[in-house]
């Protein structure tokens, strides 16, 4: 409404400028794909930053996903890993968990895999940005949901509808934790040993490579593994 949006990024664009879009709201949440009728009103996918701005879709070179080192949401609706206990209360308490828009609390819980696996297909995902990895830190296990079960069947992607997934019990992998603090770490090697193990847990299980890991809320306080413009 105050400027040709599109225009002005097709010139940005023949500039050689790199051009960044920034999504809102999780994955799960867009009206097509998600975890319907607990959705938003909109695509919020990455794909829908070519319609959204005005630009082709072949402009898009690179999706970075960011995910949190455990899983929250918002409001009601199914959440295979949520941690009605200590554990569950100690991540919102560490993590800050308060809705960005509403500041309702977070309901958090382990890492969701098959979750996680359905968002990255959606959006096209090349590279991760691991969040919140201080959050674990003096844990002295961690779990990762690496399939369902429903109905006796094991199942490792997240069905479609919110009554499908209410269905899903998680299946977990245990892992060591770490008493180390992550807080502020700057190099992947500087990181405990498990909390390595842990993120490249995540790599192999997703296919996905990871290309940064924040350590905490300042810019500065992020592991460049991989600079998603280059």
């Amino acid at each position: 409404m105050v400027a040709d949006v599109a225009a002005l990024l097709q010139h940005a664009r023949a500039r050689g400028d790199s051009l960044l879009f920034e999504g809102a709201q999780g994955a799960l949440l867009d009206i097509d794909h998600g975890t319907y009728p607990y959705v938003t009103s909109s695509n919020c996918l990455a794909g829908a930053a070519a319609p959204g701005c005005g630009i082709g879709p072949q402009m898009l070179d690179y999706v970075l996903g960011i995910v949190k080192a455990y899983t929250t949401r918002v409001g009601t609706g199914p959440f295979p890993t949520e941690l009605c206990d200590d554990t569950g209360a100690v991540l919102a308490k560490r993590g800050n968990e308060f809705g960005s828009v509403t500041g309702r609390p977070r309901r958090c819980g382990w890492l969701d895999l098959p979750a996680l696996k359905r968002s990255l297909q959606l959006n096209g995902v090349d590279g991760l940005c691991i969040t919140k990895l201080d959050v674990l830190d003096g844990m002295d296990s961690i779990k990762i949901c690496v399939e369902y079960n429903v109905a006796g069947k094991r199942v490792d992607l997240l069905p479609t509808g919110a009554e499908a997934v209410a269905a899903c019990e998680p299946v977990y992998e245990e892992l060591a934790g770490w008493r180390e603090s992550t807080f502020r770490v700057k190099s992947f090697d500087a990181l405990p040993v498990n909390a390595q193990a842990y993120l490249m847990r995540i790599e192999k299980l997703t296919g996905v490579p990871i290309a940064m890991v924040s350590t905490g809320p300042e810019r500065d306080e992020t592991i460049l593994m991989h600079h998603p413009f280059h």
